[in-house]
């Protein structure tokens, strides 16, 4: 489990990231028009994960437009945003903020990889949501980089997730 804060307030999740260097785990989640995707309809790009509460915060959304603007600008890369938010809500933040350059999933329907990846919340006010955390994966799935980020307010390093890519 990881131990973090929200607020500054001690926060748990139920388990930890995956490790570098292993396979990550397959997942099954929902994109903006309802379809599922897994980890094998990426298959052949590289990933960055990027995890987080809900899209209707300030720092979950100032994420999405920060790897929005860096992914533009990457060969091969996908940036998957994830959270438990509804796809509707993804739709709207991403069509009103004309983000295009990365792909919104919800883990809404089962939560399974809020559980898989170890970052769902265990405790505190976002109990059940999914903390805030990077994953970078290479083409076959192996896991380059990991960011749990220590305190829920802050935003991911997008520098080191970037530069685990070079």
């Amino acid at each position: 489990m990881a131990n973090i804060t929200l607020g500054g307030n001690p926060a748990i999740t139920v388990g930890n990231l995956p490790e570098v260097g292993t396979k990550t785990p397959d997942f099954k989640l929902t994109n903006t028009e309802l379809t599922d995707k897994s980890l094998s309809d990426f298959s052949g790009s590289r990933l960055v994960l990027n995890i987080f509460p809900s899209v209707d915060t300030g720092v979950c959304a100032q994420s999405i437009r920060t790897f929005n603007e860096k992914a533009s600008s990457l060969d091969n890369t996908k940036v998957l945003c994830i959270s438990k938010d509804l796809p509707f809500a993804m739709a709207r933040f991403c069509g009103a903020e004309g983000l295009d350059d990365v792909v919104n999933l919800s883990d809404y329907k089962t939560g399974e990889f809020g559980e898989t990846y170890g970052v769902t919340f265990k405790d505190s006010v976002f109990e059940t949501l999914l903390s805030r955390a990077v994953v970078v994966l290479d083409t076959d799935g192996t896991i380059l980089h990991t960011e749990q980020v220590s305190e829920t307010g802050e935003e991911p390093n997008y520098e080191a997730a970037l530069n685990a890519l070079n």
